[in-house]
């Protein structure tokens, strides 16, 4: 892979890292409890909990991607895991 593009594809990467940080608040937004309705408080926290995990995950393979894909952007090899 030519390292312009492992470069600009390590920093869309991270651009999907700051996507899924904007959907995740999206949705806790969503899933509050208000005085005029909403989801009871506890269940808007196992909402959270769960769409919070599932970002987490995402992010972080993101984030791993991203470095190995910045480690070929300056011409070393893919580091092992």
């Amino acid at each position: 892979m030519p390292p312009k593009i492992a470069r600009l594809a390590a920093f869309g990467a991270f651009g999907v890292c700051a996507v899924l940080i904007v959907i995740w608040a999206y949705v806790a937004w969503l899933s509050r409890h208000t005085s005029l309705g909403g989801m009871l408080p506890i269940m808007s926290v196992v909402a959270w909990i769960a769409t919070g995990l599932i970002a987490l995950a995402l992010i972080g393979v993101h984030v791993y991607v991203a470095k190995q894909l910045f480690y070929i952007a300056n011409g070393d090899e893919p580091r092992e895991i």
